[in-house]
């Protein structure tokens, strides 16, 4: 007997995935055959619920999903599963794809899909080429590029220059100031850079 095998995934822990699970319930999949997996990336290629999934899907079944996404970030992956669906005659449904719901197991359903797949990762690139574009010109106007800020003062650095100048361990210092011991080292050069650049002003 064919069976309908749901997915759901959240990249974040505190994501939730209730709307995915409602909405795979909903289109006939039986709670007992539906994976979720928390806090894990599409990008990724570990996902063990996903694994499970695929690892629970027999010739015949299909895979439910709530939206492409789910699957994965790369057209090259999601059109390899789909490559993969084909040979082990498994279906995949996207209940929310292009507007509607999409089958695989249809001709139409496949191509919407390699198109679709397709027009995901052009988004994905557009937004990667903005965010490029974006820290470009605020790097060129001297702007804050945001991100994570600088948790180590000259002073700190200047009393670890010390520690280590009398003999202690480099790299216990940095392990106490939370860096690696080659952060603490390009820390120090670039202290000493900026303090003989100031003595010859």
């Amino acid at each position: 007997m064919t069976k309908l095998i749901g997915y759901a995934r959240v990249s974040t822990r505190a994501q939730d995935v209730d709307r995915q699970v409602a909405d795979l319930l909903g289109a006939g999949v039986r709670r007992d055959d539906l994976y979720t997996d928390h806090g894990v990336s599409g990008a990724r290629a570990g996902r063990p619920k996903f694994d499970k999934a695929m690892d629970a899907l027999e010739e015949g079944d299909t895979l439910v999903i709530t939206t492409l996404d789910r699957l994965g970030r790369s057209t090259a992956n999601m059109l390899d599963l789909a490559k993969a669906f084909r040979e082990r005659r498994i279906g995949l449904r996207v209940l929310n794809l292009g507007g509607g719901d999409v089958d695989t197991g249809t001709p139409m359903g496949s191509m919407v899909f390699t198109v679709m797949a397709a027009l995901a990762q052009m988004e994905l690139e557009i937004k990667r080429e903005r965010i490029t574009d974006s820290v470009s010109k605020r790097r060129a106007a001297d702007k804050d590029l945001g991100g994570r800020r600088e948790r180590f003062t000259p002073s700190q650095v200047e009393n670890a220059r010390r520690l280590i100048a009398a003999g202690e361990p480099a790299a216990h210092v940095a392990r106490d100031l939370g860096m690696s011991r080659a952060t603490l080292y390009r820390r120090i050069a670039q202290a000493e850079a900026q303090t003989w650049i100031t003595a010859q002003d």
